[in-house]
């Protein structure tokens, strides 16, 4: 989804950590503007909010296919909901219970959560485990499963997000951030100029190199440098992969088709130490507004 207004400051205030006196319901709360709010999901009916709404993106919107039980209950659905944290968006203002409120929703996975239980969904498209073992010492965080209801894909409720991205991170000591962003459709060549772009200007370097799982793996260099314009590229790039860059992210080396999912996926590393001096200090907030 679109944070590419990321850089133009709105005045939403994130909060930080949670401090005693508050109640155990305001500790979850990351930030808020309006009548929007993002939290974590307090309960199972969330949570099934956030895969309904999941489904209604990714599958009547984006042609996504999901197993037969999925498809029946009209919700996206899989193991790794039950280890994730879900990152919610509610909108106050629309009547009924929370869960009739979620406009948007991001999946977080934990470092210590993911080893615990089998790994990182990103693993399945990615050989994430050599770059993990290469940093031992740090904490990773994958996130997963944005999506945002059309009528709100703003910039207000984006900044909200990346408000609870950051603010939990901060909550957890995380020291890395990453997962897959998807450009539309299955064929690499129709998204030539940006994943060319991306290759030759966003890999990553040594220290972070990562890449698609070789059986599935898909050239993002597809065109030469001379013929690559940087302003062309930037503009024929979906918001989120544009909007991580924004934020100092990287990128992972060669895409993998999502035939399920109808994308071209990319992985986004993004070590906190790279984020813009910037973007730390406005999403670091400890007030809300």
């Amino acid at each position: 989804m679109s944070i590419d207004l990321l850089e133009q400051a709105t005045g939403v205030k994130a909060q930080g950590s949670p401090t005693s006196g508050l109640d155990e319901r305001a500790a979850d709360v990351f930030g808020s503007i309006g009548t929007l709010e993002t939290r974590l999901a307090r309960n199972g009916r969330e949570i099934d909010a956030a895969q309904a709404l999941r489904y209604r993106v990714f599958v009547e919107e984006m042609g996504a296919v999901l197993p037969p039980e999925a498809m029946r209950l009209k919700r996206d659905i899989d193991a790794f909901d039950d280890i994730c944290d879900h990152l919610l968006v509610i909108d106050h203002a629309i009547e009924g219970d929370p869960e009739d409120q979620v406009v948007g929703t991001y999946r977080l996975l934990r470092h210590e959560v993911a080893i615990a239980n089998g790994g990182f969904y990103s693993a399945s498209e990615f050989a994430i485990e050599p770059l993990i073992n290469r940093h031992a010492g740090k904490r990773f965080m994958e996130l997963g499963r944005s999506c945002v209801l059309p009528d709100y894909r703003t910039k207000r409720t984006i900044e909200l997000l990346w408000q609870g991205n950051w603010n939990y991170s901060v909550r957890h000591n995380i020291d890395v951030m990453f997962g897959c962003a998807s450009f539309p459709g299955v064929q690499p060549q129709d998204h030539a100029l940006a994943l060319s772009f991306l290759a030759q200007t966003a890999c990553v370097d040594e220290e972070w190199m990562v890449e698609a799982r070789p059986e599935i793996y898909q050239s993002m260099d597809i065109l030469p440098p001379d013929s690559v314009n940087a302003r062309r590229a930037l503009a024929a790039m979906p918001p989120l992969v544009k909007g991580y860059l924004r934020l100092g992210a990287m990128i992972g080396k060669g895409a993998v088709i999502d035939q399920a999912f109808n994308t071209t996926d990319v992985l986004i590393v993004l070590p906190v130490a790279r984020i813009s001096e910037r973007y730390l200090n406005y999403y670091g907030s400890p007030a809300t507004a």
